[in-house]
């Protein structure tokens, strides 16, 4: 008994990984939606499975230890290990999590951020994504953002939010003309492994759609290319997710990677 137990607690705990992969991967692969794969499968269901299965691994674990024959015990530590280091990654998401403002659209530009063009935009109607909100719209007046939770960023603007939290997300000054930044911006759009949406050297804009891997959430990213007042370029990039509240800092890293990467590529061609 004390073995099938431990079996047991094992074979759950390795389902778990499985589990949660299907439920990631089955909303990329288009098999349900988001609000299935993530919202019910995975926080709903799957954050349970793993307490029930840390409680199972532990009986399993402390029964096969109380006497002997001490037989299974191995076979029950990993379904202890197995949910332990899981619940621990959250914890630590979770806690990563608590200073990140709840935004989902930033850009180096917040009085004059780049904008979508219209083709971007009904991609985004057409899957009732997130608003493309004015960066100089205040928190409290966004509908998203009602209520006692976010009275702290209140009377902030948008842009003022994601500039306080990622003072690294801005502008970008290049020696190069515009032409040939607009060229490599491109080039290190797909690099970067987006989806190229438009590219217009002559006007400066490169417009992408970044997918994650997990749940292949898109995001739309709107890099614009000026004239600088020195005879270079002034890069501006703004990323924007099309579900969800927070991004997690998903599109600040998303911009400072692109930018970063821009300025290599920009001084080598």
């Amino acid at each position: 008994m004390r073995l099938m137990l431990a079996r047991a607690s094992m074979a759950i705990s390795l389902f778990l990984p499985v589990y949660f992969m299907v439920a990631a991967l089955g909303v990329k692969f288009g098999l349900w939606t988001w609000q299935v794969g993530l919202m019910t499968m995975t926080l709903q269901f799957g954050l349970p499975l793993f307490g029930v299965s840390l409680i199972l691994g532990l009986v399993a674990l402390i029964t096969s230890l109380v006497r002997k024959p001490r037989t299974g015990w191995r076979m029950a530590l990993v379904g202890v290990l197995v949910p332990v280091v899981a619940l621990g990654f959250l914890a630590t998401v979770q806690l990563r999590s608590a200073g990140i403002p709840p935004i989902h659209d930033v850009a180096t530009d917040i009085v004059d951020p780049p904008v979508f063009s219209t083709a971007v935009m009904s991609a985004r109607q057409a899957v009732q994504a997130n608003p493309v909100e004015a960066m100089t719209a205040s928190m409290g007046s966004l509908k998203a953002y009602q209520g006692p939770a976010f009275a702290g960023i209140a009377g902030k603007t948008l842009g003022q939010v994601g500039h306080d939290a990622y003072p690294a997300v801005r502008p970008l000054t290049l020696a190069a003309a515009p032409a040939k930044v607009a060229a490599a911006a491109e080039a290190e759009a797909k690099a970067q492994g987006w989806k190229v949406v438009t590219s217009d050297p002559a006007a400066g804009v490169v417009e992408a759609t970044a997918e994650t891997f997990w749940f292949g959430f898109e995001d739309d990213v709107a890099v614009r290319i000026r004239p600088s007042a020195t005879g270079g370029s002034v890069v501006d990039v703004r990323s924007t997710s099309r579900v969800g509240l927070s991004d997690l800092g998903a599109n600040a890293k998303r911009i400072e990677a692109f930018l970063a990467g821009l300025k290599v590529r920009a001084a080598a061609g």
